[in-house]
């Protein structure tokens, strides 16, 4: 897996088939985690609890649970389902922040359960205080479903 790399977990196709999300309306989020345990796209029903407790420290720009995502959007256009977020993902560089980040977990934070989406290899450790870190989304969108 390289850096950058989108896996969704094998268990969003069964939570698409039971009405797990509502990606008009829920709220996103992306949590980061160390590299104690690393997210499989074979992670049975996988939540945000199951990563949690590998979640990196508070401080500088990143707040419990993960970073709220903005502008989330839904839309199928001739059989392409495509989730996409308008906004990217910036931290700024700060001597407060976290030094060992690997993982971000994509979740549904409106669903009960806190179903986790996919997860993201951020290549690192990666540090807040190192410098600034950015998550550009796919110009294509964060995630496309083919129905053909």
């Amino acid at each position: 897996m390289a850096r950058g790399d989108l896996t969704l977990f094998e268990e969003f196709a069964d939570q698409l088939g039971e009405e797990g999300h509502n990606f008009a309306s829920d709220t996103l989020k992306l949590g980061i985690i160390d590299n104690t345990t690393a997210p499989t796209a074979a992670d049975e029903t996988p939540a945000w609890a199951d990563y949690s407790e590998n979640e990196v420290g508070t401080g500088g720009g990143y707040v419990a649970g993960g970073i709220a995502l903005t502008g989330v959007t839904w839309a199928e256009v001739s059989g392409v389902g495509t989730l996409d977020d308008s906004g990217n993902i910036s931290l700024a560089q700060n001597g407060s922040g976290f030094t060992d980040g690997y993982w971000g977990v994509l979740y549904n934070d409106t669903n009960a359960t806190d179903m986790a989406i996919a997860f993201l290899d951020l290549g690192g450790p990666v540090s807040e205080q190192a410098g600034p870190i950015n998550i550009n989304w796919s110009a294509s969108g964060i995630l496309t479903v083919t129905i053909t």
